[in-house]
């Protein structure tokens, strides 16, 4: 199976030595409720093909698991067969969510090995999963919240998934939207626990802290929050981090960790080239996105200069714009895609910028407190 990664680039600093390389994201598992109906969800509405699967049918009595794919972004949804399932109490305790970050190694074993010597919480140690297709090292550590970052080493593996999954398709016509790679992954955390798992990814993972946003730079008139973003050795995996900031009203951070029980991925961001496309295949499917005034584009070219894309366009499907030293991104969130105000997408296209759209930052989070004040919670 070819495995899965991106162009997005930032070398190791000179004679700087990665103890815990990692070739891009290899999967995202998120625990649902329903996995059958949540994996149709994702492939009539955002494109994803179905791949493999493991479930009843293959012999796995505990657990169903979906796993979906398009271009190099690789989701699973598990959801339990069981109501003693450890699977079931995560979704109790916090609805739909992501529990896996899967990184793609070379390594698992020594992957696992220089975390845990740093002070890693191991979750799973490394283990071998083999069938006739090869096989494939997996290990796992805890980070915040019940999340887990789990190693996975394919190198000699060239089977649909892992083992234990069978291949299968989707069993109607799959259209992609454009989605390229897995950009960014968000968590949010408790007050005063930022720059704990700032700490951890730079100490345990051997990331780098990249750019640091603070109250100031993400505030409206009611709500704040304070974020860092940090970044492995290569640049293919970047999380930012963020806590709630003191505010006149309850941010987005804590209504999340409000109704997720704590700290997880807030969102997920997924690249294209093409996010007029994108976005607008998106809508047509039914997809729901926060909602940009028209006022965002009184002073567009004032705040961002000259861009290929046209106004108008742009207007129409409420896409935002931000530049930086590099250049500009486009990007736009989606809503929940659950009943609980937790997990998001965020679909970006990046042409030349490297950074989060921090002119953004007041109209989407005047846009989410909207969102809040429907669902009575800000």
């Amino acid at each position: 199976m070819t495995p899965l990664s991106h162009t997005l680039q930032q070398e190791n600093p000179a004679g700087t030595a990665d103890f815990l390389p990692i070739n891009g994201t290899d999967h995202i598992e998120l625990y649902v409720g329903n996995a059958k109906q949540s994996a149709y969800y994702y492939q009539a509405a955002f494109g994803y093909k179905l791949v493999a699967y493991a479930g009843l049918e293959t012999g796995q009595k505990e657990f169903a698991s979906y796993v979906l794919q398009q271009d190099k972004i690789r989701l699973v949804l598990t959801t339990p067969l069981t109501p003693e399932s450890g699977i079931n109490q995560h979704l109790m305790q916090h609805g739909d969510g992501v529990k896996v970050l899967a990184l793609w190694v070379d390594d698992a074993r020594r992957s696992f090995e220089e975390t845990v010597k740093r002070g890693a919480k191991p979750a799973i140690e490394p283990t071998v999963l083999r069938d006739n297709h090869g096989e494939v090292i997996i290990s796992a550590i805890h980070t915040y919240g019940q999340t887990i970052h789990k190693f996975v080493e394919r190198k000699n593996y060239n089977g649909a998934f892992l083992p234990g999954y069978q291949p299968k398709s989707s069993n109607f016509e799959i259209k992609p939207v454009g989605l390229k790679y897995i950009d960014h992954c968000v968590g949010n955390v408790e007050l005063g626990d930022m720059n704990k798992w700032v700490q951890f990814y730079e100490e345990v993972m051997g990331f780098k802290l990249l750019i640091t946003f603070d109250d100031h730079d993400i505030s409206t008139e009611y709500t704040a929050l304070m974020s860092k973003v940090v970044s492995n050795g290569n640049g293919y995996i970047k999380f930012p981090i963020n806590e709630p900031a003191k505010g006149r009203k309850k941010s987005q951070i804590e209504e999340y960790i409000d109704f997720y029980h704590g700290a997880g991925v807030q969102h997920i961001a997924v690249a294209t080239d093409d996010i007029i496309f994108t976005v607008s295949e998106l809508r047509r499917r039914g997809v729901e996105f926060l909602y940009v005034p028209d006022t965002y584009y009184d002073d567009l070219f004032e705040r961002v200069g000259t861009i290929n894309e046209d106004v108008e366009t742009l207007k129409k499907l409420n896409i935002l714009v931000d530049r930086d030293n590099e250049g500009y991104l486009l990007q736009l969130f989606t809503k929940p895609v659950q009943d609980r105000p937790t997990v998001f997408f965020e679909i970006i296209q990046r042409c030349g910028a490297k950074s989060f759209g921090k002119g953004n930052f007041k109209a989407l989070f005047e846009s989410i407190e909207r969102e809040q004040e429907l669902r009575g919670t800000l």
